[in-house]
């Protein structure tokens, strides 16, 4: 649904499980136009649509492209940003670090988010630009006692995004449409925060894929340059970025001095707690946190210590054991959490990086697609569990209340 002119807000379906076409347009169905009808009931509805490789394939086959077109078009419903982060299952299924797999070093990585770009291409409305998220590269635990072979990730990662940016260019110039796929930094990503953001940019993929693309398209590496700028952007993971204790304000203006542009800002947030000195009330705080464990997802952990220092641990379930002797101040812990609470009984959420980042586009719109991402309804404790399509109104909700909040 289009907000403030500005504006385009969603949310991401990878919160349905489904991985073939049938299960996510069964999915659509159910949840969509009843959302719209109670949202946006007189105005066009936007989707961010989740597309595993299996769908991707089912959907580019026979005429189930332009049969999802026709109804789009009679519910009043159009697709502008597209989630190809994880590539195969996500839901009912131990998940963790397989969730970046195939990484950008892989052939398959890139006929699938080529797959992406063409069904976006089709799909997306006149006049409007279209994204498509993807994971951070890769894993960077897989690399870190090798890092030749990280080196190596670098190169291919660039030469394959190089790669995609040809097609997106040659869309563009044939439809008018514009595409871009944004980078998803999160923790013990490839690329996790702002410093290895403009790293990756200014050593990996200008020089290597800016030589690719000015090669292959046969024009100068200025032009190269300017196209991978354009098609290739960040997506800026409002709870991601909270775990690593960045400053959004400070985030949008070294992006901006560096030229990289944000394609999509994704709405989630993520749980933080302070933590006490006395041992029992890090006990009752473990004990809290216990629920959030869970066997699905990766739930990476990063702490804040005395000296302003920062320590890592891969998963919340590897990171518990140590809370009561650690020497930090606080946790931050990559678990999505319903985005309209801020208090958990001795837990807390990043909301307030969600208001200050929304508050920061009313003066900058440095990005006009917006996408809640809640996805772990399932996994939550069941506490705080509530009926699916009232949770995701009531995320809605609450965007749309901070919004006009700030407006007034």
């Amino acid at each position: 649904m289009k907000i403030d002119e500005n504006f385009h807000l969603t949310y991401c379906t990878n919160i349905h499980p489904g991985e073939t076409w049938s299960e996510v347009l069964t999915n659509l169905k159910q949840y969509i136009p009843v959302l719209k009808n109670r949202l946006s009931p007189t105005q066009p509805f936007g989707i961010g649509l989740r597309l595993a490789d299996a769908a991707t394939r089912e959907l580019l086959a026979g005429n189930n492209l332009a049969a999802f077109q026709s109804w789009l078009s009679g519910q009043n419903l159009y697709v502008f940003t597209l989630n190809g982060f994880p590539y195969g299952g996500f839901h009912q299924q131990v998940v963790k670090d397989k969730v970046y797999a195939p990484d950008w070093s892989k052939p398959e990585r890139l006929d699938y988010t080529i797959r992406l770009v063409k069904i976006l291409a089709s799909l997306l409305p006149a006049g409007i630009d279209g994204g498509i998220s993807t994971v951070p590269l890769s894993y960077k635990p897989w690399w870190q006692k090798e890092k030749y072979l990280g080196e190596i990730v670098l190169k291919e990662s660039s030469l394959n995004l190089a790669r995609l940016t040809a097609e997106m260019v040659r869309i563009r110039q044939e439809t008018g449409k514009l595409l871009h796929l944004d980078l998803e930094p999160e923790p013990d990503g490839q690329i996790e925060n702002t410093a290895e953001v403009i790293d990756y940019f200014q050593k990996n993929l200008l020089p290597i894929g800016g030589s690719f693309l000015a090669e292959k398209l046969a024009i100068s590496p200025e032009l190269a340059e300017q196209h991978l700028r354009e098609h290739i952007r960040i997506c800026y993971d409002t709870c991601h970025f909270a775990v690593e204790y960045e400053d959004p304000n400070r985030v949008f203006q070294r992006l901006e001095a560096a030229g990289i542009k944000i394609g999509k800002i994704q709405i989630s947030a993520a749980i933080k707690v302070s933590l006490p000195a006395e041992a029992e009330g890090r006990k009752r705080i473990q004990q809290r946190l216990s629920p959030f464990a869970e066997s699905t997802y990766l739930h990476q952990v990063i702490e804040r210590l005395p000296d302003r220092e920062f320590y890592h641990y891969q998963d919340l379930v590897t990171a518990l054991p140590y809370l009561e002797n650690t020497s930090a101040k606080e946790w931050r812990t990559h678990f999505h959490v319903p985005i309209f609470i801020a208090d958990y009984h001795l837990l807390q959420s990043t909301q307030d990086d969600i208001v200050t980042v929304l508050n920061l586009l009313q003066d900058n719109p440095v990005c006009n697609h917006l996408e809640i991402e809640t996805y772990t309804w399932d996994v939550l404790p069941a506490e705080i569990k509530i009926d699916l399509l009232a949770s995701i109104e009531r995320e809605y909700e609450w965007v749309l209340g901070v919004i006009n909040s700030q407006k007034n």
